[in-house]
């Protein structure tokens, strides 16, 4: 058998098709609300359609590259990701109250997108080296090396991007083993940051999202109108939704920002329970996959860079979902495939592309009597 065929054998075909047909269903939700503009314009589909096949491209580069390439590589990525979080608080451009994209032509790139990635891969790196991966050393430089990232994008400010960055180093820490004191750190240190941001950085819109998630009904005409309306969207889609395009809420635009942070809602209102329930099983089949994945991992740098990921993909996914249930303050946050967003997707697919490598060279170096039990007790954290 040839190579690429060979590679095409061994790729995790579930997680694929997930992620592919979570991507088709964002880009029919994204379609119907352009149904809604006056005349209908449906430029957020094409870019999202180009930004699919951009991330496609990027899926199959990363899923045929051995991803040992980014251990060698992974503080050059790194530094490259603070670079690009430098340039863009001088020349970036201000979208929604934060100064966080690369804008040209009428595209946008949003590097915290891709610095997600760059930390993780530095971060599995990191602790990959350690042989004692609840050393305390270990804690404080992977605190340095979450702090630089996160302190450039809360300057932007983008709290939700931030908030995601910590989220992630503070996963795996727990994942690690972490020791009961640097946890107590851990408390200490958010305590004094979110103060410092309260007090510092957040703006009054930023301050506001907070108050109207305690309580939406104090601005129910501003503040609190996107959390409200998308409960009303979800609650009138009842078992089978009102149909692609026939949605009051996404087509009479009562739902701000319908295509990218409120995606959730439009598929609740005009598919109903069984488009959310869709949704979620797509997602448990991602991540069961990729769980499976994790067990089949043989050493802490493949592990903790395919935890990292999924731990990406769940926090997004968690909060974005959230947002529209109204249990989670509105941060911006993108629902992994589904919103509308290039570098979102983009960034997404470069992970699936990341994970395809590990599961491709995963199932050739298992043993053939191997269980995927077996595999996971041979990681040692």
């Amino acid at each position: 058998m040839s190579r690429p065929l060979g590679l095409l054998s061994k790729m995790d075909w579930p997680m694929f098709f997930s992620a592919f047909l979570l991507s088709a269903l964002g880009l029919a939700a994204i379609a119907s609300v352009g149904f809604a503009q006056e005349p209908p314009s449906f430029n957020g589909l094409i870019k999202q359609i180009v930004s699919l096949a951009a991330g496609l491209l990027g899926f199959l580069v990363m899923s045929s590259v051995n991803f040992r390439i980014l251990e060698n590589y992974g503080r050059a990525v790194y530094l490259g990701a603070l670079a690009l979080l430098l340039i863009v608080l001088v020349f970036g451009t201000t979208l929604h109250g934060t100064r966080g994209w690369f804008t040209a032509i009428g595209w946008g790139f949003q590097p915290v997108e891709f610095v997600k990635i760059a930390l993780i891969i530095l971060l599995a790196r990191l602790m990959s080296k350690h042989a004692d991966l609840r050393d305390k050393k270990l804690f404080f430089s992977s605190a340095f090396l979450v702090a630089a990232p996160a302190a450039l994008v809360l300057l932007q400010p983008d709290f939700g991007g931030a908030a995601i960055l910590v989220g992630l180093w503070v996963i795996l820490l727990l994942l690690s083993g972490a020791k009961r004191s640097h946890l107590a750190l851990l408390v200490f240190g958010a305590i004094a940051i979110l103060l410092f941001a309260w007090f510092f950085l957040l703006k009054d819109y930023q301050k506001d999202r907070l108050y109207t998630f305690v309580n939406p009904s104090r601005a129910p005409l501003s503040r609190g109108w996107n959390s409200l309306q998308a409960k009303i969207a979800i609650g009138a889609g009842g078992l089978y939704g009102r149909g692609l395009g026939f949605g009051s809420q996404s087509q009479l635009r009562f739902i701000p920002e319908a295509q990218s942070d409120f995606i959730f809602a439009v598929i609740g209102e005009e598919l109903g329970f069984l488009g959310v329930a869709a949704v979620l099983v797509l997602f448990f089949i991602f991540f069961r996959r990729a769980a499976r994945l994790a067990a089949l991992c043989r050493d802490n740098f493949t592990l903790f860079l395919t935890l990292g990921l999924m731990a990406n993909f769940a926090l997004s996914a968690t909060v974005n979902i959230g947002m529209n249930l109204g249990v989670a303050p509105v941060a911006g946050i993108a629902l992994p495939f589904l919103s509308l967003g290039g570098s979102s997707l983009v960034a997404s697919w470069l992970a699936v592309g990341i994970l395809q490598s590990i599961a491709v060279r995963a199932e050739r170096a298992r043993p053939e009597m191997l269980t995927e039990g077996d595999a996971g007790a041979t990681i040692t954290l």
